[in-house]
């Protein structure tokens, strides 16, 4: 079977928008009430949801490659970058650091054109020690086939699966061209729909070594930004993608195997980017709790011991908090971890859960 590269008329993808057409206009109309909830909050509330969701974007998107980062560095170095005062918290790593300095460049940059060079360096971002694990990589350039042809495969070895093979190395410099070209045109086509699109037609490329899911991603949020306006992220497609992985990689599969109309995987990708604004919800409901406990901690004179304490109950902490985890997290004795808690339990920020003796735990009120 052939790929979608090798068929005479590529790129000149195609689409029904007939089947389309209501998917779209829901879509739209989720993404316009979205936006207008979040102007209507206050500035600090939409400073947090932009800086959860994009911590959730840049974690994700790499977690989709099997790459996993700390969460806590992630969002300090995009607080740092945005200019936010829990910047300094996290050192972040090299790796880390490259992830987001892409993204924020991607979404707070969002009206500048891309061109090869602005492409090179967001891949030389990824790769801060141009390795990738323990493989070096030719960084911030388009791949060779030195080391044969560009394949997806899967399987043990011996025994691997081609999913896709991408066009040889000889042909980037003009499909780059074209992709550029095209990308940076002006066109009546709905900017959602174009998104997909560009995804798509990107991985077909497969112009790096490594990284092409990320940038692909990176490429995408560009153009959602720009159809939005704003460089703030309320919703993260990453963080979608990420959870119908298997599904992602199957649509992505399918497009690339058959012919150029390419309906059903719009389909799909209008259908992953609804789900990823209908969640939204669930980070915006985590984002306004956060914004209530402190709102009722600030009231008191709260240490540092018990900012700390409470910044990771708010950010997802997993089990229950008892006297030792806390003097882990603050970094203190027991007797003052429980001098802290006891305050945080007057003010009404804690509770203690209804297990006692031993099991005393206690957890954020209401």
């Amino acid at each position: 079977m052939r790929y979608i590269h090798q068929l005479p008329d590529w790129p000149g993808l195609k689409w029904d928008e007939g089947r389309l057409a209501g998917s779209l206009a829901a879509l739209r109309f989720a993404q316009g009430r979205l936006l207008g909830r979040m102007e209507s909050m206050g500035f600090p509330f939409r400073n947090e949801a932009n800086l959860t969701t994009l911590t959730r974007d840049v974690v994700k998107s790499s977690a989709i490659e099997g790459e996993r980062l700390d969460a806590a560095e992630v969002r300090s170095s995009i607080a740092r970058r945005l200019g936010l005062d829990e910047g300094r918290d996290h050192p972040a790593s090299r790796e880390v650091e490259g992830v987001v300095e892409m993204m924020l460049d991607a979404t707070q940059n969002h009206t500048r054109p891309l061109t090869e060079e602005r492409l090179f360096s967001w891949h030389a971002a990824l790769f801060p020690t141009g390795r990738s694990g323990m493989r070096r990589l030719v960084t911030g350039a388009w791949r060779t086939d030195a080391q044969g042809p560009m394949q997806v495969v899967s399987g043990p070895l011996g025994k691997e699966q081609v999913y896709f093979e991408a066009p040889p190395a000889d042909r980037l410099d003009g499909e780059m061209a074209s992709f550029l070209e095209w990308f940076e045109s002006p066109h009546a086509m709905d900017p959602i729909l174009f998104a997909g699109l560009a995804h798509l037609r990107f991985l077909t490329i497969h112009p790096f070594e490594d990284g092409n899911g990320r940038v692909a991603r990176a490429i995408a949020d560009l153009i959602l930004a720009r159809a939005e306006g704003t460089a703030r992220r309320f919703y993260s497609l990453s963080g979608q993608i990420e959870r119908e992985r298997k599904d992602y990689y199957l649509q992505l599969e399918r497009a690339q195997r058959g012919d150029l109309d390419v309906t059903a995987w719009l389909e799909w990708f209008l259908g992953c980017l609804g789900r990823a604004i209908h969640s939204a919800g669930d980070t915006l409901a985590a984002v306004m709790r956060k914004a209530e406990t402190w709102d009722l901690a600030n009231r008191h004179p709260v240490n540092e011991r018990q900012t700390i304490v409470l910044n990771r109950l708010l950010d997802g902490f997993r089990g229950q908090l008892t006297t030792s985890k806390y003097a882990k997290l603050a970094k203190c004795s027991e007797d003052t971890a429980l001098r802290d808690i006891r305050l945080l339990c007057d003010w009404g920020v804690l509770a203690r859960t209804p297990a006692g003796g031993r099991s005393t735990s206690y957890a954020l009120a209401g």
